[in-house]
């Protein structure tokens, strides 16, 4: 009796050790999730409020109540935006692991791209819209403004924009890829990226309002994020 006790207490042991073992990793695991879970919820109540605060709705509300000091709702807007990103980004980077897809080797050419073709639509973006509206300045002076970022208020379908209807968008899509890519900046990507076709159907709404069938045509015409129409029309005309 007492040598049957002897032989199994250590295997008694081992199996206790093993459950404690197994249920710290099981915490651990619980743990991780519900860190991700709360940066995802952080990213969703951000990208909801500041598409919300630039909605229609809001926009008028405001004019109506504020109408002597809308002119610096923009450049409110842009400061609270950044003011509320920043604890956020400084949460995820606190939560980065080991990267699921590293862009090693062959797929070194991948991140070049992405930073290539994203940097082009920027810059030829750049060219098409107003940063004095877009950063608020010309509501400040109390100029006129209006949902499009030109500076004359008509709507531009040259450049970059006979190609693309959101260059801006097409370069934040590619280029929040070009970086190693572990669990946090996968789920970042992915609400980024969804907060970008969120965002751009907000503004579309807008100037579908502003410049009716003319815009309509527009997305008829050309593709939202990337120049698929525009390639398959340059390859019809070669054929």
């Amino acid at each position: 009796m007492d040598n049957h006790a002897v032989a199994t207490g250590p295997f008694l042991l081992n199996i206790t050790i093993a459950s404690v073992c197994g249920m710290k990793k099981n915490v651990q695991a619980l743990n991780i999730v519900m860190k991700y879970m709360l940066l995802l919820l952080f990213w969703i109540v951000w990208c909801t409020l500041h598409s919300a605060l630039i909605s229609l709705t809001v926009i008028e509300v405001l004019r109506r109540r504020f109408p002597g000091g809308f002119r610096f709702y923009r450049i409110a807007y842009n400061l609270f935006a950044v003011v509320t990103l920043v604890p956020i980004l400084g949460y995820a980077a606190s939560l980065k692991g080991r990267p699921i897809i590293a862009w090693e080797g062959m797929l070194r050419i991948v991140p070049i791209l992405l930073w290539s073709v994203g940097l082009v639509f920027f810059f030829t973006g750049l060219q098409r819209y107003d940063l004095f509206q877009f950063f608020g300045i010309r509501q400040l002076k109390g100029e006129n403004t209006c949902s499009v970022l030109t500076d004359d208020c008509t709507l531009d379908t040259g450049g970059v924009l006979s190609i693309v209807r959101h260059p801006w968008y097409s370069a934040g899509i590619l280029i929040v890829w070009a970086r190693p890519l572990d669990a946090v900046v996968i789920l970042t990507n992915l609400v980024i990226c969804g907060y970008f076709v969120a965002g751009a159907m907000l503004e579309e709404r807008k100037l579908k309002i502003q410049f009716g069938r003319q815009y309509t045509d527009y997305q008829q015409q050309v593709s939202m994020f990337f120049p698929i129409r525009w390639a398959r029309d340059r390859l019809y005309r070669e054929r």
